[in-house]
């Protein structure tokens, strides 16, 4: 009788092992390895970044009442602040404070001569979407618009 429920007892453990060895391979469970990126992949993601960015801003371009000489030299001050703000950031600091300063003085100052060359409704734009303020998907939502509007 020992024999059969220690017999039972051995095999329930067995199969209750075999069960979570299998669902742990079902569910991808592939040995953890350095997941450090390689070279490639930096570079590939450096560059989809700079895209990415560069699609934000002629969203936002889209938006202002500005000509194209103004246009231009806009993408280029916004170009340079975000350049400024990563090398900001790259910065060690020894207290945030010193960071959030530091940004603070930059959002302040860097656009300045910009003041006088567009209007002050587009520089109220511009400095809401420094801030964050800026809803591109409804500038997608507007081009998708236009663009089927045009096929019609």
């Amino acid at each position: 009788m020992k024999k059969i429920i220690l017999i039972l007892f051995t095999l329930f453990l067995t199969l209750n092992i075999q069960a979570q060895r299998s669902r742990r391979s079902s569910m991808g469970g592939v040995p953890q390895t350095n997941n450090e990126p390689t070279d490639k992949e930096i570079a590939k993601r450096e560059r989809e970044m700079e895209e990415r960015k560069e699609e934000y801003i002629d969203n936002f371009l889209s938006t202002l009442e500005a000509d194209d000489f103004q246009k231009h030299i806009i993408k280029q001050n916004i170009n340079s602040y975000f350049e400024e703000k990563m090398a900001l950031f790259k910065i060690q600091f020894e207290h945030s404070i010193d960071r959030k300063a530091a940004v603070k003085e930059l959002d302040d100052t860097h656009f300045v001569e910009l003041q006088e060359l567009i209007s002050e409704n587009d520089m109220t734009k511009l400095m809401e979407m420094i801030k964050g303020g800026f809803d591109e998907k409804e500038v997608v939502k507007e081009k998708r618009k236009r663009k089927k509007d045009k096929d019609d």
